[in-house]
C-alpha cells in the first residue's frame, strides 16, 4: 500500500460517482424492464468484464469446483436478491432515496460483524455512530411527502437489499482465501445462471420492446457499476487498503442525491438532506473507530 495521491483521490471519486449513478439508471431502466430482468442483465453484462480480465490474468474461475455451492449461495444473496429487491423498490421510490438507504451497508455490517466475527465488536464510538446513521433512516421515513402508503413497502425493501449485501459479505469470508477475481467471476456466473430460469419463465423479456434510455441504462448497470467498478475498487483496495476505498460511503448517497436532481429531477426536501447528513456522521464514527482499532 502507499500514501494517498491525487490520482487516487480522483479514483475513489470516479468510483464513487459509478456506484451513485446505478441508482437512477435503475429507475430508468424500470420504465420497460422487470425487476428480474433488469438483475438477469446486471448480472449477465458484469460477468463480462470479470471473466476477460480472468482469462488475461489466466486466473481459473472456480465456479464448478468442489465450493460451488458457497459461490451459488453468494451469487444469489450478494446479487441476486438485492439487484432484484432494488430494482423492485426504485420502480415506486425516488432514485435519491434508495442511495440514501442502500448507503446503510457499512453500519448494518457493524451490527453483524459485532455477532458473527470475533475482531469487530461494538465500542462505545460505533455504537454512537451506528445509532446516528440509523435515526437519520427512520427521520427519512417521516416524509410523507416522499414516503407514503403506496411505496413504504417499496422503500424497505430496499433496505432488506442493503442487508443481503452485508450477509453476502459476511458468507464472502469463508472463501476469502481465493482471489478475488475468481470469486468475483464465479458469483456472476452462478447469479446469471439462477436468474436464467426465473427471467424466462416470469418475464419474458425477449417479448418487451424496450425503451432507448431504459435498454442503455441497464448495460450500463451491467457493463459499469457492477463490472468495471469491481475491477475499479480492486485497484484502489491494492494501491490504497480497505480504509481508504471505504470512504465511498460517505461520497455514494452524497452522489445519488445529485445525480437524482440533476438527471430526473427529483425532489430534494429538508427531511432528505437531513437524513443524509445523519447517514453520513454515522458512517464517519464508525469509520473512524475502525482506523482507531488499526492503529
Amino acid at each position: 500500500m502507499r500514501q494517498p495521491k491525487i490520482i487516487d483521490y480522483a479514483l475513489l471519486t470516479i468510483l464513487s460517482l459509478i456506484w451513485a449513478s446505478a441508482f437512477f439508471n435503475i429507475k430508468i431502466a424500470t420504465y420497460s424492464f422487470g425487476p428480474i430482468t433488469i438483475a438477469f442483465l446486471r448480472v449477465f453484462f458484469g460477468a463480462i468484464p470479470v471473466i476477460l480480465l480472468c482469462y488475461y490474468k489466466k486466473i481459473k474461475i472456480e465456479a464448478f469446483s468442489k465450493d460451488w455451492h458457497l459461490f451459488a449461495m453468494i451469487g444469489f444473496i450478494n446479487l441476486v436478491a438485492p439487484f432484484f429487491l432494488i430494482a423492485y423498490g426504485v420502480k415506486s421510490v425516488q432514485s435519491n432515496l434508495a442511495a440514501i438507504l442502500m448507503s446503510t451497508t457499512p453500519l448494518s455490517s457493524t451490527i453483524l460483524g459485532h455477532f458473527y466475527t470475533k475482531n469487530e465488536k461494538f465500542n462505545l464510538i460505533k455504537t454512537f455512530g451506528i445509532l446516528i446513521g440509523f435515526s437519520g433512516i427512520i427521520f427519512l421515513f417521516s416524509d410523507n411527502l416522499l414516503i407514503d402508503q403506496n411505496n413504504f413497502t417499496s422503500a424497505l425493501l430496499i433496505l432488506l437489499g442493503s442487508t443481503c449485501y452485508v450477509i453476502g459479505g459476511v458468507l464472502t469470508l469463508k472463501i476469502s482465501k481465493k482471489k478475488n477475481e475468481n470469486v468475483t467471476g464465479s458469483i456472476l456466473i452462478w447469479a446469471t445462471i439462477i436468474l436464467i430460469p426465473l427471467v424466462s419463465f416470469i418475464e419474458q423479456p425477449w417479448q418487451v420492446v424496450p425503451r432507448t434510455d431504459s435498454l442503455i441504462s441497464v448495460i450500463y448497470l451491467g457493463i459499469v457499476p457492477t463490472g468495471i467498478a469491481w475491477l475499479l475498487r480492486f485497484k484502489i483496495l491494492k494501491d490504497n487498503g480497505l480504509i481508504f476505498q471505504s470512504q465511498v460511503s460517505y461520497l455514494i448517497p452524497i452522489f445519488g442525491t445529485i445525480l437524482g436532481y440533476i438527471f430526473l429531477k427529483e425532489l430534494i426536501t429538508i427531511k432528505v438532506l437531513i437524513s443524509l447528513t445523519a447517514v453520513c456522521i454515522g458512517i464517519y464514527f464508525v469509520r473512524r473507530a475502525d482506523r482507531k482499532k488499526l492503529s
